[in-house]
């Protein structure tokens, strides 16, 4: 393990025990006799969390679904052919965390014989279709005078609406002048810090050549409804497993788009194979937010983070083992591909070229 990675991994690690001992101090009476009561519950409602766990994997589907259209313009392939690169990829994310997330663009590539820079773009704007996408859903949730209600303290609509002006913008920028600004922030950096210049500019180009993907405007009405029902399949995950629990305080849709939010804003500090950031998150909207019983909460974000991110592994770990594939391995081969990836362009900058 690099020194990158070993500072990655302490800085994760000392901000979730810092929320793990923040949560401590202020549980100190948690009742884990409850805690077992709502968790045994479940055992009368598996049948909530076999479809959550069907609408999950119904999403990667729809992810390969997605990524044949996005590969359209360039390559003739298939979901099928797509889908256990995928499945595989997800996987490695789940059990590796950060150092995971190359393997899927890493995958396909190889696959379907085409560069990793190209897929690592497409990679990069499917993020943007899913944020999109989110924020659809969010958006007719807040539609709801309840849930709106749930929310008055928190200024979620005018941040949202911010962020989506922002985002417009950017995108506006990325598509007319994405190698420009690209060219411009590698050199403005290159005096004090050329290492981040050229890690920006590297993303800029990803994402500029990324929407070079989007063939036209049928494409585009394709990308976004897949996305949308793909999301949906999501958020219909949550449902079922927040149903699964049988008692009316999590038996109310509009809490669905809430809960998304704070694990999606929580998975941003996460652990390999351990997760945390998105639980603690979980938790902290049901409890403080939703009024959740904070044994109830635990319980039911333990599972929403093992149906939604985890169950995965079974389905990755045995097409990987058919593929004859390690997981650690295709990580330091993406990442090794992700850094040449970064080099390259900043070489041919710094000769001139």
């Amino acid at each position: 393990m690099n020194k990158k990675k070993t500072f990655i991994y302490t800085l994760a690690a000392l901000l979730l025990g810092a929320l793990f001992y923040t949560q401590f101090r202020t549980w100190r009476g948690f009742d884990w006799s409850a805690f077992g009561k709502e968790t045994a519950n479940v055992k009368s409602h598996l049948l909530n969390v076999f479809l959550g766990v069907a609408c999950t994997y119904f999403a990667y589907v729809l992810r390969a679904v997605r990524w044949k259209i996005f590969l359209r313009p360039v390559k003739n392939t298939s979901s099928r052919e797509l889908l256990a690169p995928t499945v595989i990829g997800f996987t490695g994310l789940s059990l590796l965390g950060r150092p995971g997330e190359f393997i899927r663009p890493y995958l396909i590539a190889r696959r379907v014989n085409l560069s990793f820079s190209s897929q690592v773009a497409v990679w990069t704007v499917e993020r943007i279709f899913d944020v999109g996408s989110f924020g659809v859903l969010f958006t007719i949730a807040l539609l709801n005078p309840e849930t709106r209600a749930l929310l008055s303290g928190f200024h979620i609509g005018k941040f949202a609406l911010l962020a989506l002006a922002i985002g417009i913008s950017c995108l506006v920028l990325l598509v007319m002048k994405g190698e420009s600004l690209a060219s411009w922030i590698s050199t403005r950096f290159s005096g004090f810090a050329p290492r981040l210049g050229e890690l920006a500019a590297a993303r800029i180009r990803e994402f500029s050549s990324g929407l070079n993907t989007i063939h036209d405007a049928s494409s585009f009405a394709q990308l976004v409804a897949v996305s949308v029902v793909m999301w949906t399949m999501i958020a219909l995950a949550y449902w079922q497993v927040m149903l699964s629990y049988g008692v009316a305080v999590l038996d109310r849709p509009k809490q669905i788009p809430l809960v998304m939010a704070s694990s999606m804003l929580g998975s941003v500090i996460q652990l390999p194979g351990v997760g945390g950031g998105s639980q603690l998150a979980t938790i902290f909207t049901m409890q403080k937010i939703l009024s959740v019983p904070r044994e109830l909460a635990v319980s039911c974000g333990l599972l929403l983070w093992a149906v939604t991110f985890m169950s995965v592994i079974p389905w990755g770990l045995f097409l990987a083992h058919r593929e004859r594939l390690s997981l650690r391995r295709l990580s330091a081969e993406s990442q090794e591909e992700e850094q040449g990836a970064i080099e390259g362009p900043a070489i041919h900058e710094r000769l001139g070229h």
